[in-house]
């Protein structure tokens, strides 16, 4: 269980109740771009979708008023190599200053009492969409061990020390700026058919593209009647999935705050990409490494020459550094009947990481978890570079398998869902 944060702020009781249904309320004062040009301007990728914070700062040389001056106020200095230590007093002390300059900045405006309508798109297939609906979501509705009937499902564990940091971002910003992606069955279509029609016969209010060109749209909401059908809809739901910013809604709940910002979206809307790994393997040569894969997987060349990307579930990539390989689980290696077993990360975790390599903690400092948006040609070129001793390349987790683990009550291996497009923070900021 968190520890309290003993930082500044007005602590809020948490209600007794838990609602039978996700809720969604207003942002009661948000920041938002005033136009699509401002939206270009101020938005910016999530803190952890970075590989190193000279990422971030080289955007900001490009992009002076891009909100990662306040979320990762570590990179705003002169130089690269004068990055700051991103939890000192100080560091946060500039968060919360350039986040009153973004207040005053022309460039935004802030608006009261809203929900709004999150569109993405991706140029590769214009035609399919993700569409949500962003507002409040409320803290307690979150299940926790302590908290077994709440309606919004945690599918990942939370380093508390990672929550810790946002908490002590939002606190020192009075702001919470990093939405939480939130997926709802919807089963019938209703949901997505509102938000649809709202947005085909609305103007919308500001749009970006993001750096792989996906097309970000937003329409601001302020119509109490149109709130409270959005908030009717979302309330036929019997509940919904955290599929990413586990981190950011524990830290609304470590500083003892109502709400978190978030948007929801159907799940047949959503997207997974692979997660992979690049791995330590302790001097263990090729040829011993390979022996010891025979106990678990069926191990071959990989289909294709030169890197590969699974893309079928149970199919596994392994670079050593001369060769791909493919693993498949061998029968008895997991139970397909639980959901977290059979999760490729997982089988990779216990087969690979931990009975071959030792590295029993999926979190030991020799796993470098990469997301797609380094592909498996980079992470070639990383251990052969020297860096990593193998490459590890997973399929995505479906849908289904990631539905089901939740319904199961149970925990996704550690980064193991990669969700695409990822929700660009700066279109919407509530102020606290």
């Amino acid at each position: 269980m968190f520890r309290p944060v003993q930082l500044p702020g007005r602590i809020l009781p948490l209600p007794r109740l838990i609602p039978p249904v996700p809720s969604i309320d207003p942002v009661a004062r948000a920041l938002v771009p005033v136009d699509s040009a401002a939206a270009a301007a101020i938005s910016a990728l999530n803190y952890d979708e970075f590989q190193s914070d000279g990422e971030a700062w080289d955007i900001l040389q490009r992009q002076p008023k891009s909100v990662l001056r306040v979320t990762m106020p570590q990179c705003d200095v002169p130089t690269r190599d004068g990055l700051l230590d991103e939890h000192a007093p100080a560091t946060l002390a500039r968060a919360g200053e350039n986040l009153q300059a973004l207040v005053r900045d022309p460039i935004t405006r802030t608006l009261t009492n809203i929900l709004w309508v999150y569109e993405i798109t991706m140029p590769s297939d214009p035609s399919i969409r993700q569409i949500g609906l962003g507002g409040m979501g409320r803290t307690h509705e979150i299940r926790t061990p302590e908290n077994p009937g709440g309606t919004i499902i945690r599918n990942e564990g939370v380093r508390e020390s990672k929550a810790r940091g946002r908490a002590e971002l939002t606190a020192a910003t009075r702001a919470d700026m990093g939405m939480v992606n939130n997926a709802v069955d919807d089963e019938r279509g209703d949901f997505y058919s509102a938000l649809d029609v709202h947005a085909r016969n609305h103007p919308v209010s500001f749009e970006t593209h993001d750096e792989e060109g996906n097309r970000h749209r937003v329409w601001i909401v302020q119509d109490p009647a149109t709130i409270r059908g959005f908030q009717q809809l979302l309330a036929r739901e019997p509940q919904a999935y955290v599929a990413d910013g586990n981190h950011r809604s524990a830290a609304a709940a470590m500083l003892g705050y109502e709400h978190f910002l978030t948007v929801f979206f159907p799940a047949r809307t959503m997207t997974i990409a692979p997660y992979n790994r690049l791995v330590d393997t302790g001097g263990l040569t090729r040829d011993e490494l390979r022996t010891r894969l025979d106990a678990a997987f069926e191990v071959e060349a990989a289909p294709v020459v030169g890197p590969w990307q699974p893309t079928h579930t149970h199919d596994i990539g392994v670079y050593d550094g001369a060769r791909w390989l493919r693993l498949r689980p061998r029968p008895g290696s997991f139970d397909p009947a639980d959901a977290a077993q059979d999760i490729d990360a997982d089988i990779v975790q216990r087969h690979l990481f931990a009975a071959v390599l030792g590295i029993v903690d999926a979190r030991d400092d020799r796993i470098t978890y990469v997301g797609a948006n380094r592909d498996e040609r980079w992470l070639q070129a990383e251990v052969d570079a020297g860096r990593h001793g193998i490459a590890v390349t997973l399929p995505p987790v479906t849908m289904t398998q990631f539905v089901r683990i939740c319904r199961q009550n149970q925990l996704m291996p550690p980064k193991s869902t990669w969700f695409i497009p990822k929700i660009r923070i700066g279109l919407v900021m509530a102020l606290l």
